[in-house]
């Protein structure tokens, strides 16, 4: 009798083991296969209107594209907000998958990750207050004061602009900082993406006025590691990012943040 019971207890527990192997089975199955769905992407949570807070959840352009491409790849986002120039050192780390907050292709950058497709096209581009009416053009600015967030590529383009340092360049952590000093006049410029600017212009009727072209037109994508994960997560990204282009809804998503469709490439002038 008390064999028949340990049996019995031992065919109950081996039924057990059997049907959570099953179940998580069935979930890395309907996950895609992959035994982990879970993404760690970075943003700032403070560059409107590509990611940025809005009732206590992350939103924006970058954040709707990815949570997009996730969903429909059956996978969840674990969002991680810090500075730029945090974020870019947490993806060094290996602490990031990616980064989803207006991350341009560089030489320097394309060295460490592979990059997905373009996604978006952006212009480095320099404001300045209203009031001040003897800068209109970038000549306009040598001697003058220029903000930019420390970790960006716009300061990269900004010192290739001026490399004879006719511009003072002034770095901040965070955009609102920068953009806090050239709108209370303590710095002459401000530097940063073109359609992001003009979309912060128009939400909040800012004073500032655009000074010139931009200083370069860039493409943006998202950055990968250089392995195995990495390479598998790129492919599939891309084919994402193939059917949202090919649908309208890459468009679509565009111009619901910016109000122009920033997902295809600038014709030349």
């Amino acid at each position: 009798m008390i064999m028949k019971k340990l049996t019995l207890s031992a065919l109950a527990l081996t039924t057990a083991f059997l049907m959570a192997g099953c179940d998580s089975q069935d979930k890395k199955a309907a996950a895609g296969g992959e035994a982990s769905t879970v993404l760690r992407v970075g943003s700032t949570g403070q560059s409107y209107p590509s990611g940025f807070k809005q009732d206590n959840k992350l939103v924006g352009f970058d954040v709707e594209v990815t949570e997009t491409i996730a969903k429909d790849l059956n996978y969840k986002i674990e969002w991680v907000t810090a500075d730029f120039s945090g974020l870019m050192g947490q993806l060094e780390a290996n602490k990031l998958d990616t980064v989803a907050n207006v991350v341009a292709i560089t030489p320097a950058r394309k060295e460490k990750y592979n990059f997905a497709d373009v996604y978006s096209y952006y212009g480095s581009q320099i404001v300045t207050h209203k009031d001040n009416t003897n800068i209109n053009t970038l000549d306009d600015l040598k001697g003058k004061t220029v903000a930019g967030v420390l970790g960006s590529n716009h300061l990269n383009n900004l010192k290739k602009a001026f490399a004879d340092g006719s511009v003072t360049i002034r770095t901040y952590e965070t955009r609102d900082g920068a953009m806090n000093d050239a709108l209370s006049k303590r710095v002459e410029g401000y530097v940063n993406s073109r359609p992001i600017l003009l979309a912060e212009i128009n939400k909040r009727n800012l004073p500032f006025k655009l000074v010139g072209d931009p200083l370069v037109i860039e493409e943006v994508s998202f950055p990968f590691h250089k392995d195995e994960k990495g390479d598998k997560l790129r492919e599939q990204f891309n084919a994402e990012l193939t059917k949202m282009r090919a649908d309208g809804r890459l468009k679509e998503i565009s111009v619901k943040y910016f109000g122009e469709d920033i997902t295809a490439a600038p014709q030349a002038h």
